[in-house]
């Protein structure tokens, strides 16, 4: 098949293009810009288009299908030679759920721990030999490529976001998967400009869980208020509450504490221990033993860029983290707090997405770093540009976090000199962000950061 991806440059679309293309497709693609790792892997894999922008020439009726992801707009000059040609197009959820639908569906919907949690249920299953497909939106250790689409197996765990499919299709992805086992790990207001009011919001997500069959399962967090709230108006025979899994913090390391004893995990923070446990109701309910899902979890570490270990030496660590919205960096401080409690937090956040840098909603952050010893909020003028918003003053967004030890910076280059001025001993830095600070290499910079204060303390600074 000869399939061309319109925006191939997201990170999911241009897993989706990797697997296809190892799976012998025929694979072309344009994006309007295309940043790492999306660029290398392409690269790699001989896929990454030689010129940036928009191609309507590659768009032709020897083409089988295009797939439209998210990134591009509804007037795309290929898109609409598509619709002019008459070439089949697909969203990437229509497409996913074509590959899938005669499979056991997983999809893991919510605000946040949606990618921890689907790649745990993946790390059991593969661990347990358990043939199954998926898509996940970030990288995990020992895997390649994000998505896979086979004809073996018979389940298959996607990552179910509630961002809209497509510029000519409004519904949010996750509504096209249909669930036969759902999970909703939270709700908590995000994406303001294509959902006006939480409750048009909460509604995204009653739909979601209406859609899950009569003989389905249906698996939520009953430790977030409003969705427990809604989920007592859903009708269906397996509906499983979880929360956070008991535990325990020995040396700076998180156990679970379960009937086979104790079970030293090498992720933390109370945020992914709910993760897990709506994890383990997924396995189980696709016929895991539960001895084996706590044989297996311990090896699990973590998502790319999910409180990702970057760098540490003795009394020092960087963290790396996705967290960008207000629950997300209000959780995320609470476990490096939790994990480190003798230890300077220096917190780093980058208002990157249109709701985070949007005015109307930055009120939504209020007191969200408080938990940080230091906090950083640093945005760059050409994110607004780039999303049609208009230029933000530094002290209005320092009085929406309504914070006295916050500094707000529009320069990198700035925020990363003063961060290496700073030697204090013990210390875990977080920087957390769904962008990459205009360009900053988190994994240089935790490697100075830790090389730093070391040698600093080394000689008595």
């Amino acid at each position: 098949m000869k399939i061309h991806f319109i925006a191939i440059g997201g990170s999911a679309m241009h897993n989706l293009a990797i697997a296809l293309h190892l799976k012998g497709y025929e694979i072309t693609g344009s994006d309007d810009e295309i940043f790492d790792p999306a660029k290398g892997r392409l690269e790699k894999y001989g896929l990454l288009p030689e010129n940036i922008g928009w191609q309507p020439e590659k768009i032709t009726t020897g083409l089988d299908a295009v797939i439209l992801g998210m990134h591009a707009r509804k007037d795309n000059p290929e898109l609409l030679k598509a619709k002019e040609l008459g070439v089949k197009i697909y969203s990437y959820p229509e497409f996913l759920y074509e590959q899938s639908k005669d499979k056991i569906r997983i999809v893991v919907g919510g605000s946040h721990g949606k990618t921890s949690i689907t790649a745990m249920i993946i790390h059991v299953l593969q661990q347990l030999n358990i043939d199954c497909d998926y898509m996940v939106g970030a990288q995990l250790a020992g895997f390649d490529v994000m998505v896979r689409l086979s004809e073996t197996a018979k389940i298959m765990v996607i990552e179910g976001d509630e961002y809209l499919t497509s510029p000519i299709d409004r519904r949010p992805k996750f509504h096209l998967y249909r669930p036969d086992i759902g999970i909703i790990s939270g709700i908590a207001w995000d994406h303001i400009n294509v959902f006006p009011t939480f409750d048009i919001y909460i509604d995204q997500f009653r739909i979601f869980a209406d859609m899950i069959p009569e003989n389905g399962t249906y698996i939520y967090c009953k430790d977030d208020a409003v969705l427990a709230e809604m989920s007592e108006t859903i009708d269906i025979r397996h509906k499983i509450p979880y929360s956070i899994h008991p535990y325990c913090i020995q040396n700076g390391v998180t156990f679970l504490e379960t009937t086979y004893g104790d079970i030293p995990l090498k992720i933390f923070g109370k945020h992914n221990l709910a993760n897990l446990n709506a994890a383990r109701h997924a396995c189980l309910a696709v016929g895991v033993n539960e001895n084996d899902f706590y044989r297996t979890i311990p090896s699990f570490k973590g998502a790319s860029k999910r409180l990702e270990l970057v760098a540490k030496k003795d009394k020092v660590a960087v963290y790396k983290d996705f967290a960008h919205s207000p629950s997300k960096l209000k959780a995320t401080i609470e476990a490096v707090r939790e994990q480190f409690p003798d230890r300077k937090l220096v917190a780093c956040m980058e208002l990157h997405t249109f709701s985070s840098l949007n005015e109307t909603f930055l009120k939504e952050y209020e007191g969200t770093m408080s938990g940080a010893d230091v906090s950083i909020v640093y945005y760059d003028f050409h994110a607004l540009a780039h999303k049609k918003l208009p230029d933000l003053e530094k002290d209005v967004v320092k009085s929406y976090f309504n914070q006295e030890n916050l500094t707000v910076y529009t320069d990198s280059n700035e925020l990363i000199d003063n961060l290496l001025m700073n030697h204090e001993v013990p210390s875990v830095y977080l920087f957390m962000s769904s962008g990459n600070f205009n360009g900053v290499d988190l994994n240089e910079l935790g490697n100075k950061i830790v090389l730093l204060r070391t040698s600093k303390n080394n000689s008595n600074f």
